[in-house]
């Protein structure tokens, strides 16, 4: 065997490695890819079902809140009749004022309540439908970490 023939084989040898490596660094970058594309696949189908969950509780919420704004609503409107025929039976107009007076009083503290209630309840639906995509944003923050690793 010549010198020629064995610098032609050894060149031969470190081409089938460099070409060896490059396959298998190609394959291992290709599955990695697959990896991480099944990844993002699945945080989209998780996130999807989040935003639906949301939706649903927020829709709740606002029909929760729909139906108390309704029923003060009603409410209000009777005690204003009652108090407006209250005013209308009085004797004297010093016993229509005194009415008068503890209707506004009573409205106004109502008003009050009922506007505390509604706040508390915007607030608990607004952090319930929340809730989903706070947890979908921290599974992005892992997906990226994994990823980048």
């Amino acid at each position: 065997m010549t010198k020629a023939e064995t610098a032609a084989e050894k060149g031969f040898a470190t081409a089938e490695n460099n070409f060896n490596a490059g396959a298998d660094a190609f394959k291992a970058g290709f599955e990695k890819a697959v990896a991480g594309y099944d990844t993002v696949v699945g945080y989209g189908k998780d996130t999807a079902e989040a935003l639906i969950k949301s939706a649903t509780v927020a829709s709740k919420g606002a029909e929760t809140l729909h139906g108390e704004i309704y029923a003060y609503a009603k409410q209000s409107m009777d005690e204003s009749i009652a108090a407006g025929k209250a005013i209308l039976g009085a004797k004297s107009v010093h016993e229509a004022i005194e009415v008068q007076t503890g209707f506004a009083k009573s409205a106004f503290e109502n008003y009050v309540a009922e506007l505390t209630k509604f706040n508390q309840l915007f607030t608990a639906a607004a952090k319930d439908s929340l809730a989903p995509l706070q947890s979908r944003a921290q599974a992005w923050v892992d997906v990226v970490q994994t990823n980048a690793a």
